[in-house]
């Protein structure tokens, strides 16, 4: 039973009771697994675009890019804290003592603490928090002398200098130039007119959070002449933030509703997840979405502009023939060209068809073809597999004997049956959420995305809530889940394209580095 006051938490975020009770039956019930039919590979669901093919792939791109409604979706919600969680870690455990200031020499491997401070100055933000040390009468470099490490964090991490602790990652600053230090956002900026746009204006959006808006807006009024001036472009940025409507209650062991100290439910984001519903309210024919921390320096962009210009001439080959197809459907295609077009279904889609799939008459075979054509168009890049943690490209079998492309998560599979996790196992690329989207149908009208979404796709995973073990539940990933009933192609990339910066050591990397710095 609710009381008044969750009745009426519930109404300031526009969520109904329905979906409450969805929620609580998911913590008891549990998401089913997918089921693993194989992984994707090259020649098996993941593309490798031939070099002969690249030059068609990209001249459709920029023949149709002038005259396109072109768009760039950046998801930036996410705050630096894990960016700088060895930092913090560093903060709480150090003492200073002689005993430990001695192990702490003895570590001195890429991406300890002895590193970061032995390559400092090599960091981006480096001026920025030696002048702000400076300002308050400090050396950084007598601080390092005189051991005083954890003065030099604070600086870095409170608002007792940068503040990086309580900054949205796509404000750090990321790489070194001549005359500027660019952000994460500067960089995603950049890119926009690189290939994100109509040769006279570039519209980019990005997802942030409520808290961090303003500090987005006054970056954006900072280099938004530079940049327009830089590459005789005008930019149309928008942001949108994450719904409250799709954010979802915790349960505590016990499977109660977690509640904090004064009897207010505790709400939490809803994941990436929740993003379908801010891409849902976009319209554009051609939409590229890229994280917020996978960037590079200008000396180092041309594979990313390269391979984002030829997975937008794959997506819009792909939708040229689905749209032909679906018309063809409209009319009285004949036996001839239904066999075409299923054959096409099974071999160009990312779908196979179930064995020994039979239909009542013709009609219930064309509203079939019809149904698996006329959906939303993914094409997503996929690197080689080195070790990253997250989502890759698998089959998946659909409950109908069928099975079709999708990103799957370590979550979503059942490691503990051996065949499942011998094909998990068995997974070449990685997802580095590189995707281009068509969101159109064949009659120019804008899809519903919330009708393709796998509700029963979503995560449950264990958390703490101020000393207590919680069960906290996430929406289907924007990727995953929410993306799971599009029509999907997997192209691989080359891994020069995926530079992210997860912790602050990433920023060390020659990838990220300014190469005019001596």
């Amino acid at each position: 039973m609710y009381t008044k006051d969750d009745l009426n938490s519930f109404k300031r975020r526009g969520i109904k009771t329905e979906q409450i009770e969805r929620q609580l039956d998911n913590f008891k019930k549990g998401f089913s697994h997918v089921n693993l039919a194989a992984p994707a590979t090259i020649g098996n669901g993941i593309i490798r675009i031939d070099p002969e093919n690249e030059k068609q792939l990209t001249d459709a791109y920029e023949a149709i890019s002038p005259k396109a409604e072109i768009l760039k979706m950046v998801p930036a919600s996410g705050s630096a804290t894990r960016m700088f969680k060895d930092l913090f870690s560093f903060i709480e455990n150090y003492s200073g003592s002689e005993e430990e200031f001695l192990e702490f020499v003895q570590h001195k491997d890429s991406g300890t603490i002895y590193d970061f401070f032995s390559k400092i100055d090599q960091l981006p933000f480096y001026n920025r928090l030696s002048a702000v040390m400076w300002n308050a009468g400090k050396d950084i470099q007598k601080q390092i002398e005189k051991r005083n490490y954890i003065d030099i964090l604070k600086y870095i991490l409170t608002d007792k200098g940068l503040n990086y602790g309580d900054t949205p990652k796509g404000l750090i600053d990321f790489h070194i130039y001549r005359d500027f230090v660019r952000t994460a956002f500067d960089e995603h900026i950049v890119e926009g007119a690189l290939y994100a746009s109509n040769g006279k204006t570039a519209k980019l959006h990005f997802t942030v959070s409520e808290q961090y808006m303003n500090l987005f807006k006054d970056r954006l009024k900072k280099i938004t002449k530079v940049f327009e001036k830089m590459f005789n472009i005008k930019y149309e940025v928008t942001f949108s933030i994450q719904k409250p409507s799709t954010d979802t209650v915790s349960v505590t062991a016990d499977g109660e509703l977690l509640k904090d100290e004064d009897g207010k439910i505790v709400f939490r984001p809803g994941g990436h997840g929740a993003l379908i519903h801010n891409l849902n309210e976009l319209k554009a024919d051609i939409i590229f979405i890229k994280n917020i921390d996978n960037v590079i320096p200008d000396r180092a962009k041309g594979d990313t502009v390269k391979y984002k210009k030829l997975l937008a001439g794959t997506l819009l080959e792909l939708q040229k023939k689905i749209f032909g197809y679906l018309e063809v459907l409209d009319k009285k295609p004949t036996a001839e060209q239904l066999d075409e077009i299923t054959d096409f279904i099974n071999n160009q889609i990312g779908y196979k068809e179930a064995e020994g799939k039979t239909f009542k008459d013709q009609k219930a075979k064309i509203k079939y073809l019809h149904n698996l054509l006329n959906r939303p168009i993914r094409v997503c890049g996929m690197v080689k597999n080195e070790g990253e943690p997250g989502g890759g490209p698998f089959w998946v079998k659909n409950a109908d004997g069928s099975s079709r492309l999708m990103i799957v998560e370590a979550a979503q599979i059942n490691l503990k049956d051996k065949e499942q996790k011998k094909i998990f196992e068995q997974s070449t690329h990685f997802n580095p959420v590189d995707l281009v989207c068509g969101i159109m149908n064949y009659k120019g009208k804008k899809f519903d995305l919330e009708q393709f979404i796998a509700a029963d796709q979503g995560f449950i995973t264990n958390k703490s809530y101020k000393g207590k073990d919680i069960k906290v539940q996430e929406l289907p990933g924007l990727w995953n889940g929410a993306m799971a009933n599009w029509t999907t192609l997997f192209v691989e990339v080359p891994l020069t394209t995926f530079t992210p910066v997860k912790t602050v050591f990433d920023l060390f990397r020659f990838e990220h580095r300014n190469v005019l710095k001596k």
